[in-house]
């Protein structure tokens, strides 16, 4: 099958899919950063005690997770300029991803939270540490240790959602392929190329989870 694919044109396509490369690279990295600050913004207002903040997170969290990435793109796309705000290309696909994967980590964190025996919580209230003194040395070394491996799993998944990036025009690889495809009708060997840099990313990401687990497994033993 690799006889009949014509590696000339891939290598004369590689400057551009090596920029679509680093622009995928930067826009799953922006999105990733906002999925964690807005999953654990989302998190904390969902576990808080105020019930009309847990109720509005919650609603959020369960109308993302309910409806696809693509119809939220496609409103934030092109629903948000028919009100009145209009964002460029790439703010408008790192919101998508940041909202979307937002809802994922909230509920991962929280998880990770919940999953700390309510006895050790009492036991450093009894031992007079404050909240704050809490959350530092008793939760959330124990909860990253629990969410850091569904946390780079869902990392995964953003990298893989930003393919649908290139439903609005940005330059990412799915959106070289399809240059590439348009300009030569090189379909196979465009989206193989694409394939393979996303192979790529995900293997970086898998061996991240990997490591991280045989060092959480290190420093519980």
């Amino acid at each position: 099958m690799l006889e009949t694919f014509n590696f000339r044109v891939i290598f004369e396509y590689l400057p551009l899919f090596w920029s679509c490369f680093l622009a995928t690279l930067w826009l799953s990295a922006a999105g990733l950063f906002g999925a964690l600050v807005t999953g654990t913004l989302a998190c904390s207002m969902r576990i808080g005690r105020r019930k009309l903040i847990a109720i509005v997170a919650g609603a959020y969290i369960e109308s993302i997770r309910s409806t696809p990435l693509l119809v939220q793109l496609f409103f934030f796309y092109f629903g948000l300029p028919s009100l009145g705000i209009r964002l460029s290309e790439a703010a408008t696909g790192i919101l998508a991803l940041a909202l979307n994967s937002g809802a994922y980590m909230a509920e991962i964190i929280r998880a990770g939270i919940q999953s700390i025996a309510h006895g050790q919580v009492e036991a450093a209230v009894a031992s007079g540490l404050n909240y704050f003194q809490r959350m530092r040395h008793i939760i959330l070394p124990q909860a990253i240790g629990v969410t850091l491996p569904p946390m780079l799993g869902q990392a995964i998944v953003l990298v893989k959602d930003s393919a649908l990036l290139s439903l609005i025009s940005l330059p990412e690889l799915t959106r070289a392929g399809q240059i590439m495809t348009s300009e030569r009708f090189m379909p196979a060997e465009g989206f193989l190329t694409s394939a393979v840099f996303y192979l790529l990313i995900y293997y970086v990401l898998k061996w991240m989870t990997a490591w991280s687990r045989k060092r959480l497994i290190y420093m519980q033993a």
